[in-house]
């Protein structure tokens, strides 16, 4: 059985969105953002005591888009991954890095700065990470302009990255940001049947605990 480690709409829920998305069995175990400081006995789960946390038979994972990529070539059967030999190969890498490299980074500097660690005083590093995650954003603009989804012609593991980042851009009140093509493009993913399924899902394990990141 598969069990993911996951926090409300945390980086984890790409990891849950493709599970939802593949229909696949598995095991959720919810846990207080961030759990390194809320819940100690976790580290000896995860010594870096991030989430996600990913456990398949032997594999243990920490990094959600290599996660998606993983389920999507092992489980997949064609869906969510792009084949080495089709000509969007490298776009599909290179998008299921950027939803986290580009995109998430800047993010995550925003929540701590503006949320987790806000008596610090440090809102002008704030500001600093949202100019720049509003100028990687516009990297994925052209190509939304043309096509439905970022490569393939399809749906992919690469828009569950990328648009894991647009749905914390609205937990963070950044969506401001997301030109026509952008907004579309989220409001598409937004209706997919995987990603209901996935909200669901942490919604039911959460109980009536309100959402924690943001």
């Amino acid at each position: 059985m598969i069990t993911l480690y996951h926090c409300q709409n945390a980086r984890s829920f790409r990891v849950l969105w493709a599970l939802e998305e593949l229909g696949l069995a598995y095991n959720l175990e919810m846990l207080p953002f961030p759990p390194r400081i809320f819940q100690r006995d976790y580290l000896a789960i995860n010594p870096l005591g991030t989430i996600p946390f990913f456990i398949d038979g032997e594999t243990r994972m920490t990094e959600s888009a290599a996660i998606c990529q993983f389920l999507a070539s092992r489980y997949g059967g064609g869906r969510l991954a792009v084949a080495p030999e089709d000509a969007a190969y490298g776009a599909y890498l290179n998008f299921l890095s950027f939803g986290e490299a580009t995109l998430t980074f800047p993010q995550a500097l925003v929540l701590r700065y503006r949320a987790l660690e806000a008596t610090r005083s440090l809102g002008a590093v704030a500001d600093d990470y949202e100019r720049w995650f509003a100028g990687r954003l516009r990297g994925i603009e052209p190509v939304l302009s043309e096509q439905p989804y970022l490569c393939a012609g399809r749906f992919t593991a690469a828009d569950i990255s990328v648009g894991y980042a647009l749905k914390l851009a609205e937990i963070l009140s950044l969506s401001g940001y997301f030109a026509a093509p952008v907004k579309a493009y989220w409001e598409r993913l937004s209706l997919r049947q995987g990603y209901q399924r996935a909200c669901a899902a942490q919604a039911r394990a959460a109980g009536d605990k309100p959402p924690e990141i943001g």
